[in-house]
C-alpha cells in the first residue's frame, strides 16, 4: 500500500508539491513556489506541513520555479535526501534557483540564501529518459520501487515520472504536459497501462487555437505592430517561451515574411538558459534537429541584441521606430518587462503580446482581462497599447489533449488525481474524464491523504 498527500498544486495551478509514502520511504515529487495569488508570499514562507528531515527522495519533473522554487528552503529546513531529474532540468534549475535566491535576498526575511541553493546541487543526481532506476536499498522486509522518466514535451528536460512497485502496479506524476506539436521539442510521450495518475489541468476547461491559427495570429500581431512603428512587448518566461519566440521570429525574418527590425532579449536569465538550449543535441523534434544540422542557429538572427546589463536595458527606449522587446516575467509579475510596460503601455502605437497563461492576481491577467489602467511600482499606468492574446504558445496541453493523454491508460486506471490547475479547470477536466473515458477521476484536495494499492 502507499499514501499520497497533495501539499501543493491542489486547488492552485502553481506550487506543485506531492508526498508519496511508499516502500518504507517518503518521496516528494516537485517542491515549487506558489505564484500569482496575493497570498503566495505568505504561503511560501510557511513551514512545510511535513518534516523535511524525513524525506528520502525528491523527484523533479522540470525546472519551472513553480516546481523547483522551494527546494533550497526544503534544504534549509533539514532535507538531506537525494534529488533526481534529467540533466537538462538540473542545469536549468541551477540558474533559476540562484536567480530566485538573489531576488529573495532583497526581502526582509528571505526564504533562503544563495548558499542554500548551491548546497542542494550536491544532493542532485541525473537520469535519462527510459533508463529505469531501481530503488531497492530499503529496510529489511520493505520492497523497493522503480523510477522511469518519460518525455513530457513541456520544456527542455521535462519529464513524467513513473513509479512502479514490486506488485507491478504503477503511478505516473505528469508534471506539466506539453502542448504538442511544439515548434522545437518532441511530442509528449504516450504512457499506457497505468494504475494511478496525478496530472495537471491548467487548460482543463478550454482548448487552444490551432497551431496554424496561432502562427498566423503571431505573425499578424508582430507585422501590424511594426507597421504602426511602435514597440512590441512580449512578456516571456525565461525557460521555453523565450526560446520558442526566438525560433518563430528567426523563421519569420529568414523567410522574409517580416521586415527585419531590432529585437531585444532583455533578460540575463533567458540569455543564459538559451545558451543551454543551444548546446543540447538530440532533444529537439525532427524539424529543429534538421535546421541545426544544416547550420541554422535557430535562436539567433542578425538584428537580435542580448541586453545583459541594466544600463543596456535602459538604452532600449532610445531606439527609434519599431522594435520588439522580449523580457521576463511571463505574467508581468516582476522583472524587466515592468519598466518597459510602464513606458510603452500608454502608447496606442505599441503592442503587448500575451503568449501564454496568466495566473490570477498577476498584472498579466489584469491586462488580459482588458483593464484600462494598471499600477506598476506604485504608479498608475494607462493601458492604451493594443493587447494581443495568443494562448496557442502555451507550453501546456489543452483540454482535448489532456483527455487523449489519459485515454492511453483508460482501461487500467484505478484513479486519476486532477491537480495543478485553477479549481474550475480541474473540476471541468475531472468531469470530462468521468463522462468520456469512464475513469474514476477526482480533483485532488490539499492535505487529504489518499490510499493507493501499489
Amino acid at each position: 500500500m502507499a499514501r499520497l498527500t497533495c501539499y501543493g498544486g491542489a486547488g492552485a495551478t502553481t506550487g506543485a508539491n506531492f508526498l508519496l509514502e511508499f516502500g518504507g520511504k517518503k518521496i516528494l515529487v516537485d517542491c515549487g513556489m506558489l505564484q500569482g495569488a496575493g497570498e503566495a508570499k505568505t504561503e511560501n514562507a510557511k513551514k512545510f506541513s511535513y518534516d523535511p528531515k524525513e524525506i528520502d527522495f525528491l523527484f523533479i519533473t522540470h525546472a519551472h520555479i513553480d516546481h523547483v522554487g522551494l527546494i533550497p528552503k526544503l534544504y534549509k529546513e533539514g532535507f538531506r535526501g537525494e534529488i533526481y531529474s534529467t540533466a537538462e532540468t538540473k542545469s536549468i534549475a541551477e540558474l533559476l534557483l540562484m536567480d530566485s535566491a538573489k531576488i529573495n535576498g532583497n526581502s526582509a526575511e528571505p526564504l533562503y540564501e544563495p548558499a542554500d541553493a548551491l548546497d542542494t546541487l550536491g544532493l542532485w543526481k541525473t537520469l535519462s529518459y527510459h533508463e529505469p532506476r531501481d530503488f531497492g536499498d530499503l529496510p529489511a522486509g520493505e520492497a523497493g520501487f522503480k523510477l522511469e522518466l518519460y518525455n513530457a514535451g513541456h520544456v527542455l528536460g521535462s519529464a513524467m515520472l513513473k513509479l512502479t512497485g514490486p506488485s507491478g502496479r504503477s503511478m505516473l506524476f505528469s508534471g506539466d504536459i506539453g502542448n504538442s506539436p511544439s515548434p522545437i521539442l518532441p511530442d509528449v510521450e504516450k504512457v499506457s497501462g497505468l494504475d494511478y495518475l496525478l496530472m495537471e489541468s491548467v487548460y482543463g476547461d478550454r482548448n487552444h487555437e490551432s497551431k496554424s491559427e496561432r502562427d498566423l495570429k503571431f505573425e499578424k500581431a508582430v507585422s501590424d505592430g511594426i507597421k504602426r512603428g511602435g514597440t512590441i512587448l512580449i512578456p516571456a518566461f525565461s525557460l521555453e517561451r523565450t526560446q520558442i519566440i526566438l525560433y518563430e521570429l528567426d523563421n519569420l525574418f529568414e523567410s522574409g515574411r517580416l521586415p527585419a527590425v531590432p529585437v531585444f532579449l532583455d533578460s540575463p536569465l533567458a540569455i543564459r538558459i538559451t545558451e543551454i538550449y543551444e548546446k543540447v543535441k538530440n532533444l529537439y523534434n525532427a524539424v529543429s534537429e534538421k535546421d541545426k544540422r544544416e547550420g541554422d542557429d535557430i535562436f539567433k538572427f542578425p538584428k537580435l541584441k542580448e541586453t545583459a546589463t541594466v544600463r543596456d536595458s535602459r538604452e532600449i527606449a532610445k531606439v527609434p521606430g519599431a522594435k520588439i522587446i522580449i523580457a521576463g516575467s511571463g505574467m508581468s509579475s516582476g522583472g524587466r518587462i515592468l519598466a518597459h510596460e510602464e513606458m510603452f503601455l500608454p502608447d496606442p502605437n505599441s503592442t503587448i503580446i500575451l503568449a501564454g497563461y496568466q495566473a490570477a492576481g498577476t498584472l498579466g491577467r489584469q491586462i488580459e482581462e482588458g483593464v484600462k489602467e494598471v499600477v506598476i511600482d506604485g504608479s498608475r499606468v494607462a493601458v492604451k497599447a493594443k493587447v494581443e492574446i495568443i494562448h496557442g504558445f502555451s507550453a501546456h496541453a489543452d483540454s482535448d489533449a489532456l483527455v487523449r493523454f489519459v485515454e492511453a491508460s483508460a482501461g487500467t486506471l484505478k484513479k486519476v488525481f486532477v491537480a495543478m490547475g485553477e479549481p474550475k479547470s480541474a473540476i471541468f477536466l475531472a468531469q470530462r474524464l468521468r463522462d468520456e473515458l469512464e475513469v474514476d477521476a477526482v480533483v485532488a484536495e490539499k492535505g487529504k491523504v489518499y490510499e493507493l494499492d501499489l
